[in-house]
């Protein structure tokens, strides 16, 4: 073992594994909420419901149904998606030409009813959801312990959060997407659905939630609690990359997790605040964002 800065490497190094961690979950939850931002221009307050409604389906669907994590990884965003679905077509489909105060308020109450349920059905603690047995253990590399499932979220939260921008900034399904939004008559008169598009959007993101809570359902307790307890930070994120920037969204929640992790190393007493505390410096100098672009 050896020191930086007078740290020894495996506490530096660990808190650094935890800001990646956590950063994997604020990059792919505030990915979901810069695509329905983007793309439907409603503020999802909900998404941390979702979150949660994620990892509290992997969890039900694992004690009474015998469906392990690597299924529920396949069936979780469908079934939530499905639910995003819903909810965009009886409630949200009416609010798109309003302020966004609205989307935001409903949004905000229809969040505490799915928690409240929840607590209520569940109670407040939280419940274990096992590490699947192929990522259990961890590597010895040396100067630190790295377990073998956080490697594996880190991974692949990078993996669907760059798939995703992709698939929105450089193909032809993106641009058609971005087209409806700005232009729906046009759209139209090239004989495509629009409500059908933007409901399958605001689906995709409510998936994109649901994915991250069953990754954190194994490092995390399921509780009706923890979408609660993280979508401030991730409209945080969100604000300082920019509102809608898709690729803002990701670099963003990667790095704030870092700088995070840091803070937690050499000065603890600012670590739940330091995010803030950057989104009102980058609000100041930036009002649009890191990345992006004045209306």
């Amino acid at each position: 073992m050896f020191e930086i800065f007078g740290i020894p490497s495996t506490a530096l190094f660990g808190q650094l594994l935890i800001g990646l961690i956590n950063g994997s979950f604020y990059a792919l939850l505030s990915l979901g909420l810069a695509v329905i931002f983007g793309m439907l221009n409603i503020i999802n307050f909900a998404h941390g419901a979702l979150y949660m409604l994620g990892a509290f389906t992997a969890f039900l669907l694992l004690h009474y149904a015998g469906v392990d994590y690597w299924w529920a990884l396949v069936i979780v965003p469908i079934v939530v998606g499905i639910v995003g679905v819903v909810i965009e077509r009886l409630l949200l489909q009416w609010l798109y030409k309003l302020d966004h105060l609205y989307g935001l308020l409903l949004t905000f109450g229809l969040a505490l009813i799915i928690e409240g349920m929840f607590r209520n059905f569940f109670g407040a603690s939280g419940r274990p959801y096992q590490i699947p047995e192929l990522l259990r253990g961890g590597q010895n590399l040396g100067f630190m312990f790295l377990p073998n499932y956080r490697a594996w979220v880190v991974f692949f939260s990078a993996v669907v959060c760059f798939s995703t921008w992709f698939l929105i900034e450089r193909t032809s399904l993106g641009a058609t997407l971005r087209a409806a939004t700005e232009n729906p008559t046009l759209v139209r008169a090239f004989g495509i659905n629009v409500p059908r598009m933007i409901m399958l959007t605001y689906g995709f993101g409510a998936a994109l939630a649901a994915l991250a809570g069953v990754m954190a359902a194994p490092i995390y307790n399921v509780s009706p609690q923890m979408g609660s307890d993280i979508i401030i930070v991730v409209f945080a994120v969100v604000v300082i990359g920019g509102m809608g920037s898709i690729l803002g969204a990701v670099l963003t929640g990667f790095g704030l997790g870092i700088i995070e992790g840091l803070t937690k190393v050499f000065f603890p007493e600012a670590s739940n605040t330091v995010v803030f505390v950057i989104m009102a410096i980058v609000l100041l100098v930036k009002p649009a964002g890191l990345f992006g672009r004045r209306g």
